[in-house]
């Protein structure tokens, strides 16, 4: 059995300082994804998203891991890219008109078919809400400037306006506002939530 630490291979992307904003270059990577809008603290739909993301993303680590390939990995960070049609919607937090996409990268070793098996399995088994709109995608950011915030959500706005200003130094924004969630919120005192900040930029 070959065990992989995927955040620790991925460590300038999932391990990024609290103390600066930093540039790095995100490969191509692979993604179990669901889209949907209104906001994420009463949304049954972005309950339900998160639910069918895991679901399936634990059972295609399962499948691979009781398969011909032998791999153990740990499932990835659940991450999110935000916006909304009219920015300044967005920036003055009306979260009833956010867009979102709630992702899960998967490992470059994951094939359609794998997927495709995994949710078909889902399906039968447990049949999650939002299992229909789960789909496999590439994503392709780039440059991106990031840096880990360390607290509340709601508290995220000053470290926001460092990698923005990090970027309008150097050049200028492009893509979608981009957070990784490296906590587990049910049970980690909000002080302490650990969420990566991340902007692709020109």
């Amino acid at each position: 059995m070959q065990k992989i630490d995927l955040k620790k291979e991925l460590q300038q992307l999932y391990q990024p300082s609290a103390k600066e904003v930093v540039q790095v270059d995100v490969p191509t990577m692979n993604y179990l994804m669901i889209d949907g809008e209104g906001d994420p603290n009463t949304s049954q739909v972005y309950a339900d998203a998160i639910e069918a993301l895991f679901t399936v993303s634990y059972a295609v680590k399962f499948m691979i891991k009781k398969g011909p390939l032998a791999i153990d990995y740990g499932v990835m960070p659940l991450e999110g890219l935000w916006w909304a049609d009219d920015m300044s919607t967005f920036l003055l937090e009306d979260k009833a008109n956010w867009k979102w996409t709630m992702m899960i990268m998967q490992p470059d070793f994951v094939t359609v078919a794998m997927i495709d098996s995994a949710i078909a399995d889902v399906s039968k088994k447990k049949n999650p809400a939002a299992i229909s709109r789960v789909r496999f995608e590439p994503l392709s950011e780039g440059t991106c400037a990031q840096i880990l915030h360390l607290g509340p959500f709601s508290e995220e706005g000053p470290t926001i306006e460092k990698v923005h200003a990090f970027i309008e130094a150097r050049g200028k924004r492009t893509g979608k506002h981009h957070e990784i969630y490296l906590s587990d919120i049910r049970k980690a005192d909000p002080s302490k939530w650990k969420t990566i900040i991340r902007q692709p930029m020109l």
